[in-house]
């Protein structure tokens, strides 16, 4: 039975924290990590309901992807719906985790989903993240260049799309002089040294950063290591917001929308006008997306399927493309099954449940 920690550890190695947005409050907002864990229930959002039914169905955790904490809370008194969630969830022990925009912005996350129910191909992230890569270089005797270059492939380092152990090794001549209280692993003290080093440069994801300095802690044989870390601007292919995909063949705007409508089981769309023109390649963004319409635009998009639109950003389309409105549940709303692919891959034995509570606040009258 594994313990709370472990699972909410198997999570963030697929959508790590620190992937998330400044204003989001993603991770885990009640529960203790030592707590074991026999079933869990996966939910879009974290209602009454759902606590109910993690309650029926015996579960001590509930997984969300909207974070059902997302401001300051100064009291816990019942006074509306989110006090009423955590009072009921802590008289029945019951945890609560959300990854949120951490999980929007992996490559695999909700956009990939959404692409993949619509079977889109060739898909890329639509807003490639930036200042997401470091560059460490360290100089290392060339005996133990082997050893310290494995340890930060195996730490995180390395990576560079689908390419892995990937690393830069310049060889050269180090000196030092050690002082009468140091313990050097190759001289004397007080002795001038010239030693033959290998300069390894690698390349890795910001988040992976304390991994990777203790594997080079335990794997370099210097007292003093010398190393440096470089902020990167490059995008990265893996990390970023909205996702473009190519449909497998073209369709008129009349069909794309009734493709919308059947994937999506969503009652209404509400788009642009019509171009008159086929659709081809889509941009996606689950949830609130209209802060990629000019990325959409840019990129060629014939299409821009998201939700929240407002009246006036309508307008912003221009004539250029088609926006589609699918509604914020609707996008997404098959976020529970990556909670589930990641989680049951790693703990085939733990029960899983997805909830059939029906969490969208919106209601259509036909």
């Amino acid at each position: 039975m594994p313990k709370l920690g472990e699972i909410i550890t198997a999570i963030e190695e697929f959508a790590p924290l620190q992937y998330q947005e400044s204003y989001d409050n993603s991770g885990l907002l009640l529960g203790d990590r030592e707590q074991e864990i026999s079933q869990a229930l996966i939910a879009l959002d974290c209602t009454e309901a759902v606590i109910d039914d993690a309650i029926q169905k015996n579960c001590q955790l509930v997984i969300a992807h909207h974070p059902i904490l997302f401001s300051g809370i100064k009291s816990i008194t019942g006074k509306n719906y989110v006090e009423r969630v955590m009072l009921k969830a802590i008289r029945n022990h019951i945890a609560i985790y959300a990854a949120h925009t951490n999980l929007d912005n992996v490559y695999g996350g909700v956009n990939h989903k959404i692409a993949e129910k619509l079977q889109l191909v060739d898909c890329t992230i639509l807003a490639p993240k930036t200042k997401a890569l470091k560059q460490m270089y360290v100089y290392v005797p060339s005996d133990c260049a082997d050893t310290v270059r494995e340890a930060l492939f195996l730490s995180g380092a390395g990576s560079i799309g689908e390419y892995s152990q990937c690393s830069y090794n310049i060889e050269g001549i180090g000196t030092y002089l050690p002082s009468n209280q140091a313990n050097p692993y190759i001289g004397k003290r007080n002795t001038y040294q010239e030693e033959k080093e290998v300069k390894i440069e690698v390349i890795y994801p910001f988040e992976k950063e304390s991994h990777i300095l203790q594997a080079l802690q335990k794997s370099h044989p210097y007292e003093e290591i010398a190393y440096g870390i470089i902020p990167l601007d490059n995008a990265t292919a893996y990390l970023g917001s909205g996702m473009m995909g190519t449909l497998h063949e073209e369709l008129s705007e009349t069909a794309f929308l009734a493709y919308l409508k059947r994937i999506l089981n969503t009652q209404s769309i509400r788009h642009t006008a019509f171009l008159n023109k086929t659709i081809r390649t889509v941009a996606i963004c689950g949830g609130s997306g209209s802060f990629l319409l000019s990325k959409a635009i840019k990129a060629g998009a014939d299409a821009f399927v998201s939700a929240d639109f407002k009246y006036h950003q309508f307008f912003d389309a221009d004539g250029q493309i088609l926006i589609a409105d699918v509604g914020h549940f609707e996008s997404e709303q098959f976020t529970s099954e990556i909670f589930y692919e990641v989680l049951s891959k790693i703990f085939p034995n733990f029960a899983l449940h997805l909830t059939s509570v029906n969490t969208n606040p919106i209601n259509y009258f036909n």
